[in-house]
């Protein structure tokens, strides 16, 4: 073999194996590489305005701090929550605990049972965050998985002591006549049945009696059944006229009229309005006192505008006045009003109770507690689970140990620290109730909200 042949073959051998092993390095580095890629990705941002998001480091073109590393683990796909479809139930429409998942007839009173709302749906999902392994040594967190429950509210009112308009009462002229003396001397004074009010100068008055005098002398001295007819007449006329029958009788024993004849009171209870003086004449019907009867009494409470809906008539009241320490008064709410009062945005509602010591006058304060058992049971949530932005709520419910999503959700009633749930969790869902605050940090930090990263 030639030279040349020699030499043409010995290059060719190199040649190849330079071409294997170079095949075998990329093979090798790509295989290499395969397993090696991160899927951490890294940038910097402001800790003032999260928008901000740099390459490299340097300073906030807003506020010059100095830009944070941020690092992201995009590893692992976000996961969902699985949620069973909702079946439809059917409800007494009288009592409403009582459900079916076919339509049927109330088993309590007969009725043609109804459909049950669907109320509680999945919220809208506003933002996700992912934790890393090295947070969660600094993230310890606490669950409790939506629960239904029966909600009993307890609202505190405070209460104002009224007279009762139903107690109101009053002493008027039966009949036209002066007044000559006045026995009450002020407003305030208590008068109960048969005290004397006023003397009254009536010439009407004393022709009447009069009039009795001589009926009852006829009668006694004639069995004529007009005689009798007569003094029945009289007698009937003066008790109209309120003169009592000790005082008439005494005049027929004296055969004498008095000029000014006393008036006792009809009723009982505190002067509120002393109309009678020395000298007025007064026409029938005019009123010589009006009174005020405390032996029951009005206390009189606001509700605020967003309980109003869930106050109705009968509910019991628990009570407490400075002036009776230590005793607890309880009443049944008699009345509501119809209308809220625009400017103060509450409801009046009352409640009568018996004063039978008068210790209790108008005027003095009650502290009042109103307990309300809501109708059916409501899907529940801690309240420090929520979030309250003041345009929405928001609660983050668990996804695993590192993923977490941001839900609004729509409320209802607060009872000892739990929230009613109208829309946005289903039950048995997981909420977060310690450390909601540092995901929503997180979150708006790093991006987690949908609407950050717009």
């Amino acid at each position: 073999m030639s030279k040349i042949s020699l030499l043409f073959l010995s290059l060719l051998l190199i040649s190849f194996t330079s071409c294997s092993k170079s095949e075998f390095s990329e093979n090798k580095n790509d295989k290499h590489s395969g397993h090696a890629h991160s899927t951490t990705q890294s940038y910097y941002t402001c800790s003032m305005h999260p928008q901000i998001k740099e390459d490299k480091a340097g300073k906030c073109p807003i506020c010059h701090m100095n830009l944070t590393k941020i690092e992201v683990d995009d590893s692992e796909e976000s996961s969902h929550v699985e949620i069973a479809p909702s079946v439809s139930l059917w409800q007494c429409s009288n009592f409403p605990d009582v459900t079916s998942e076919k339509e049927d007839v109330c088993p309590i009173d007969g009725s043609p049972m109804i459909k049950k709302p669907l109320e509680n749906k999945a919220g809208k999902v506003i933002g996700k965050v992912k934790l890393r392994k090295s947070q969660m040594g600094h993230f310890t967190p606490d669950f409790f998985p939506v629960t239904t429950m029966k909600m009993n509210k307890k609202i505190r009112l405070l209460g104002t002591i009224l007279q009762s308009e139903d107690k109101e009462s009053s002493i008027p002229a039966r009949i036209g006549g002066r007044v000559e003396k006045v026995y009450i001397k002020s407003t305030g004074s208590f008068i109960k049945v048969g005290d004397p009010v006023v003397e009254l100068y009536s010439p009407k008055l004393i022709t009447a009696g009069e009039e009795y005098l001589i009926a009852k002398k006829s009668s006694s001295r004639s069995k004529n059944r007009e005689f009798k007819d007569m003094l029945k007449q009289s007698e009937q006329r003066l008790k109209l006229w309120g003169i009592r029958k000790s005082q008439y009788e005494d005049w027929y024993k004296k055969s004498e009229v008095p000029r000014s004849i006393t008036i006792y009171s009809s009723a009982t209870g505190i002067v509120r309005k002393r109309n009678a003086t020395v000298g007025k004449y007064f026409k029938e019907g005019q009123n010589f006192f009006e009174l005020s009867d405390l032996s029951e009494i009005w206390v009189e409470m606001d509700v605020y505008e967003q309980d109003a809906a869930i106050v109705s008539l009968g509910q019991s009241v628990v009570m407490e006045f400075t002036s009776l320490p230590g005793e607890i008064v309880k009443g049944e709410i008699d009345f509501i009003d119809p209308v809220l009062n625009v400017k103060s945005r509450t409801l009046k509602i009352r409640t009568t109770i018996k004063n039978s010591s008068g210790k209790l006058k108008p005027g003095m304060i009650a502290d009042a507690t109103l307990d309300i058992s809501l109708e059916g049971t409501s899907l529940v949530i801690p309240r420090t689970a929520i979030i309250d932005t003041g345009k929405r709520k928001v609660v983050w419910v668990k996804i695993n140990k590192r993923q977490f999503q941001a839900k609004t959700i729509h409320t209802g009633h607060e009872s000892e620290g739990y929230v009613e749930v109208k829309n946005g969790l289903m039950e048995n869902e997981e909420v977060v109730i310690e450390g909601s605050f540092l995901l929503d940090a997180q979150a708006q930090l790093f991006g987690g909200y949908e609407d950050m990263k717009k």
